[in-house]
């Protein structure tokens, strides 16, 4: 016979394994289905993106994409601080796409909506052409061996929308 207690354990598991489940369709479907193109060689973008960047951004993630210090620890209030844009955070690490919806609906997209955070959303600050522009920016930061995988993998993700 088994017991009640294990019964409802199993149930915890098979609901948080269906809701992690739903979260992963609801985010392909938000962040990856729309195709976003970042232009880090179109020199007018990037002059765009630069200004707005410094207005918007380089407060927090600092004029030379530097991030906040020991951005990978909590600080006292329970938040990450602004992690660098450069080659040394995670920037680049991520698709397009999802960094365009991160910029601005917020790290909710990826963390969930009870995410503390500081990174505020750009949807009624900036418009898409700016947020495309800030990204294209950063972009052309990188180095040449940063952006070729960059490249690669927004390749390999709208390969696999095909």
């Amino acid at each position: 016979m088994i017991s009640s207690a294990l019964v409802r354990k199993i149930g915890v598991l098979v609901i948080s394994v269906v809701l992690a489940g739903l979260v992963w369709l609801w985010i392909a479907d938000n962040s990856f289905g729309t195709s976003i193109k970042l232009l880090p060689g179109e020199s007018s973008v990037v002059r765009l993106g630069k200004k707005v960047y410094a207005v918007n951004c380089a407060s927090c993630h600092g004029d030379k994409l530097q991030g906040q210090i020991n951005w990978q620890q909590r600080n006292a209030n329970g938040n990450l601080p602004a992690p660098p844009h450069n080659e040394t955070g995670h920037t680049w690490h991520h698709n397009d796409k999802l960094l365009f919806d991160l910029t601005k609906k917020g790290l909710k997209v990826i963390a969930g909506a009870d995410y503390k955070t500081n990174m505020p959303t750009y949807e009624d600050i900036l418009s898409d052409q700016e947020i495309i522009a800030v990204l294209s920016f950063i972009k052309s930061t990188w180095p040449e061996e940063i952006r070729t995988r960059h490249d690669a993998m927004n390749k390999a993700m709208a390969d696999s929308e095909k």
